[in-house]
């Protein structure tokens, strides 16, 4: 009878087709965060242009407002000028109209003193009619000029006063609106200093994001480089244990199941609430073709280890959300996904029927469960076909 050789007989704990999943899941996880990151470098060179738009806006605001002010304060010194000048003005009128009622009342007094005598015997010492009514006429004249005169500068005095009020309102208008529009200034300039702050700030946040991402580039490659070379190595290995069953005329197979013993990984629970294979998506970003089976349980609800073997992933993924991959060795390994609280890590060697994790409803899920899958050389299988509550 032909003897069977497993893979468990032949290859390694190293380069199995579990390591490629997981370097594979790996790879995806980074590509995931790299999208993540690249429509976080959208948003932000979208808020980068419209605040250089709002930047620059405000820039030809604060130059429009700059030269207002400009142009405000020459107006304001203008205005001052003519203020100056009205005022010198209205001095020298008022000084003209002193100098003129001072002439009036001397001659007024000079009247009063000597009394109405002077004024008729220049009147009666006139030679004849004709001098007399010249002189009568020249002294009514003189009054006349005196009062007119008074009332030509007093009337001046009074144009000026109301010129110069005319101007100080029209200064204080200027000066108004000059500190108005030095108002508008400083809300401009504190706005630009503000938007100028966050210009700055989306730069750092994009050429951080962009080292991220030519990181993540770099981890992607890395691990697009470890799948190639482990597949490699896995190419290897089979062919050494074809060439090694043919010298020995036995019968070569790739895979061995039968030597693993399952149990049950949640003993809360033997509620199966979604079988193996095709289904109809539970949620957005849920798969149509379920690969395990879920487990509906408690939240905190413990999870065991279904096997003996060494953890290959312990961490979150957007789908999976917190989520375990054991490597039981040849090809076999199982996957334990939702869970609430992760409690072994990558690397660690775990034992049949320990408890590595609790239930929980993380990433694409409706509920508390656990999502239970058996991989054998890469491929999903239906658990129940190898564990039973």
């Amino acid at each position: 009878m032909t003897a069977v050789l497993t893979v468990s007989c032949i290859f390694p704990s190293y380069g199995t087709k579990t390591d490629v999943d997981a370097a594979r899941e790996s790879k995806s996880n980074l590509e995931n965060e790299k999208k993540e990151i690249e429509k976080t470098i959208e948003k932000l060179e979208v808020l980068k242009s419209d605040t250089a738009s709002y930047v620059n806006q405000l820039d030809a605001e604060l130059n429009s407002l700059n030269k207002q002010v400009t142009a405000l304060n020459s107006r304001v010194a203008a205005k001052e000028a003519e203020i100056e000048e009205a005022e010198a003005e209205l001095a020298a009128s008022k000084e003209d109209e002193r100098r003129q009622y001072e002439s009036m009342k001397l001659r007024i007094q000079y009247m009063y003193e000597k009394g109405e005598t002077s004024y008729l015997d220049l009147l009666f010492k006139s030679a004849d009619l004709t001098q007399l009514f010249n002189r009568a006429e020249y002294i009514s004249q003189i009054a006349a000029y005196d009062r007119k005169m008074l009332d030509q500068y007093e009337a001046a005095s009074e144009e000026v006063a109301a010129r110069e009020a005319d101007l100080k309102a029209e200064h204080e208008e200027l000066v108004t609106l000059k500190t108005n529009t030095e108002e508008k200034q400083k809300d401009a300039e504190r706005l630009m200093n503000e938007k100028t702050a966050e210009l700055k700030s989306y730069n750092s946040k994009i050429a951080a994001s962009e080292g991220s991402l030519s990181d993540l580039e770099k981890d992607i490659a890395a691990q697009e480089d470890k799948i190639k070379a482990i597949e490699a190595e896995l190419k290897r290995k089979e062919e050494e244990a074809k060439k090694a069953a043919l010298e020995a005329g036995q019968k070569y197979n790739t895979v061995s199941i039968g030597n693993i013993n399952f149990i049950w990984p949640c003993p809360a629970s033997s509620r199966i609430t979604s079988s193996f294979g095709d289904r109809e998506s539970p949620t957005e970003g849920a798969s149509s073709s379920h690969q395990g089976i879920d487990i509906g349980a408690s939240t905190g609800s413990s999870i065991l280890a279904a096997a003996s073997g060494t953890v290959t992933i312990s961490t979150y993924s957007y789908s999976a959300g917190n989520y375990i991959m054991i490597n039981h060795g040849g090809g076999v390994s199982t996957v334990y996904m939702h869970c609430s609280e992760l409690l072994v890590s990558a690397g660690q060697e775990v034992t049949q029927g320990q408890v590595i994790a609790k239930v929980g409803s993380t990433g694409y899920s409706t509920g508390p469960h656990l999502h239970f899958g058996i991989r054998v050389n890469g491929s999903y299988v239906n658990p129940i076909n190898y564990v039973s509550p």
